[in-house]
């Protein structure tokens, strides 16, 4: 179709052809003359450069108003989980079951005009993944990070001074023709 001058009926047919050919599409005989008609009026608005839109002056997409399932403070009524204003169920976290509808957090806080600071974890699921990444150590810089609950000051001090002296280990003759 490399023609300028393509006629927009040929056009549309052999695209309507093309898709009933596709196996996936599963489409009534009944519904085939609106897809042709609607196939046809697209490419004619395509090849004018207009768009119905630009011609009835109402905006192109219009925001689609998105009723939640759940108010706010009932989607935060318990510690143990947020129930989700999507589909109204409970979670520990959101942000996979958002993934699942296409979304982000940002996506769904404008969404349903939340707060910026709206949580994405209930608050016992939080706490619980902190108490655990303490207790393996994460957030400590390096050994002389702050100790761990189960460690008390006299604890740490017993163990420092029963614990032997390392004693320096003697140098071998490899060890010290490499060095010179």
């Amino acid at each position: 179709m490399t023609e300028e001058t393509a006629n927009p009926v040929e056009l549309a047919t052999e695209l309507t052809i093309a898709w009933l050919g596709n196996q996936n599409n599963r489409v009534s005989a009944d519904d085939v003359p609106a897809f042709l008609r609607t196939m046809h009026t697209t490419i004619v608005e395509l090849g004018s450069g207009s768009s119905a839109a630009d011609v009835s002056g109402s905006e192109a997409a219009p925001t689609e108003e998105f009723t939640p399932a759940v108010s706010v403070r009932k989607s935060l009524a318990s510690k143990d989980h947020i129930i989700s204003m999507i589909d109204g169920k409970p979670y520990k976290t959101l942000r996979r079951h958002l993934s699942t509808h296409g979304l982000t957090d940002v996506q769904y806080r404008e969404r349903y005009n939340l707060r910026p600071d709206y949580p994405m974890v209930s608050e016992n699921y939080s706490l619980a993944r902190r108490e655990m990444a303490q207790r393996i150590g994460l957030g400590r810089k390096g050994r002389g990070g702050a100790a761990t609950p189960a460690e008390t000051p006299a604890a740490s001090e017993a163990s420092v001074e029963s614990a032997p002296t390392p004693t320096p280990a003697k140098r071998t003759r490899r060890k010290a023709a490499e060095n010179a």
